[in-house]
């Protein structure tokens, strides 16, 4: 997996990479067909407006010949522009054959004479636009009467070759965004089974240690009291029954956690909300709890200073939260801990408990994701933090619960403040 992961990736980023440059590609190779396109349309353009103007400049001389030959003779001879054919007749010619080739900007255009002079030219016609003009002579080939050209400047509008293709491009862009974003999707799905996996298996690692742990020690008790020596021995039977209760209340409350944290990811757990002091609950858990902070030699400090501390929750789990937060602190703690537990109102009625403890503390990555289910932080040289990384995800899924707020403040080596604010009573 640790192999074929990346190469997904490499393979995906490739692919959406080819198929940009590939889409870039055909709207530039498109853009310069429609420019060719043009660029045609305005030679053929000129091609036509020359023939119209010898059907014109034959009309005008009312000639009657008879044969493509004689018609051609009698024009490489006679034909002219100039003092036949008027500029407004010339400029319709040439709208009208544009539109003929499809092209919709205005133009401008000059005739001049052998001599380069110019005989006629539209109201807009600019001198320096001779240089870029196309040009065509008008007279046929091989010509021994006049020698005039025309010269037709049109507007290549950019925008307009643009919005022909909008549609196109549009699409493309549609496409393309489509492809992004399924890209996105299936390398965050990758991302996401990879986190899955790597989760599955410290989950499974630190259960089967978990449970593994009261299992031998059951073993070895039920192995000594089957002892001929142990056996009529009433203490040390009491002592080993005792041993093999304590363990499997461990147990029980290992397996209880995992169904627990199941029932809350089916939003299962349903709430006996009732009135309740706070500072009682925290009381009776803080008791609780001493002796596990006396095992360490640490000290677990109280300032419930809060007033009115009456909150509306479910006991039982509201005793959880503040046992998980205190579990954790302990935990976390390198040398001996030193728990603070605080309450205080706001003046909206809310009331805040605020558990802080000197031990390792945590990184920002760390504290953004605390509070995933399964999740353990990294805790460097301290290897005896056990649990399944549901502890913090329960209290959160609790918190929310109760319509209340968990927020933590640490930095690594200076400890760790968890404040969770529940609506007051």
């Amino acid at each position: 997996m640790k192999k074929i992961f990346p190469l997904i990736v490499v393979l995906i980023t490739l692919s959406v990479v080819g198929i940009l440059f590939i889409q870039m590609s055909w709207i530039n190779n498109a853009l310069k067909l429609k420019n060719e396109e043009f660029l045609r349309g305005v030679d053929n353009t000129l091609v036509q407006t020359k023939k119209a103007l010898h059907d014109m400049y034959m009309y005008k001389r009312n000639t009657s010949i008879i044969g493509e030959e004689s018609r051609e003779f009698y024009l490489r001879n006679n034909f002219r522009v100039d003092g036949v054919i008027t500029k407004e007749e010339v400029s319709d010619v040439i709208t009208q054959e544009l539109k003929q080739n499809n092209i919709k900007q205005p133009f401008e255009f000059s005739i001049t004479n052998i001599f380069k002079n110019t005989i006629m030219q539209s109201d807009g016609f600019e001198m320096s636009a001779m240089n870029t003009a196309k040009t065509i002579e008008l007279p046929p080939d091989n010509s021994v009467g006049s020698h005039e050209t025309l010269y037709l400047s049109v507007s290549e509008d950019k925008n307009a070759v643009i919005r022909e293709m909008s549609w196109m491009i549009i699409a493309s862009i549609v496409f393309t965004t489509i492809i992004i974003l399924a890209f996105f999707l299936t390398v965050r799905t990758l991302f996401n089974q990879k986190k899955l996996s790597e989760i599955k298996s410290d989950f499974i690692n630190n259960m089967t240690h978990e449970l593994k742990t009261p299992l031998a020690t059951i073993s070895l008790a039920i192995d000594a009291l089957t002892n001929e020596k142990v056996i009529h021995d009433t203490d040390k039977i009491k002592i080993y029954s005792s041993m093999i209760k304590e363990e499997n209340k461990r147990m029980n409350k290992q397996v209880e956690k995992i169904l627990q944290a199941a029932r809350l990811e089916k939003e299962e757990i349903k709430l006996n909300l009732q009135r309740l002091d706070a500072h009682q609950v925290i009381n009776k858990v803080a008791e609780n709890f001493a002796l596990q902070v006396q095992e360490k030699s640490g000290q677990l400090e109280l300032k419930l200073n809060a007033t009115n501390p009456f909150i509306e929750a479910d006991e039982v789990h509201f005793s959880n939260i503040i046992f998980n937060l205190l579990d954790n602190a302990l935990k976390y703690s390198s040398g001996s801990p030193h728990i603070l537990v605080e309450t205080f109102k706001h003046g909206n009625g809310l009331l805040s408990i605020k558990i802080k403890d000197n031990g390792i503390g945590m990184d920002k990555e760390t504290q953004t994701r605390i509070f995933e289910k399964f999740y353990r932080a990294h805790t460097g040289n301290l290897h005896n933090v056990k649990g399944f990384g549901l502890g913090l995800s329960y209290v959160k899924a609790i918190v929310d619960a109760h319509d209340g707020k968990i927020k933590v403040e640490s930095m690594p080596g200076k400890g760790s403040t968890f404040t969770v604010t529940l609506p007051g009573k």
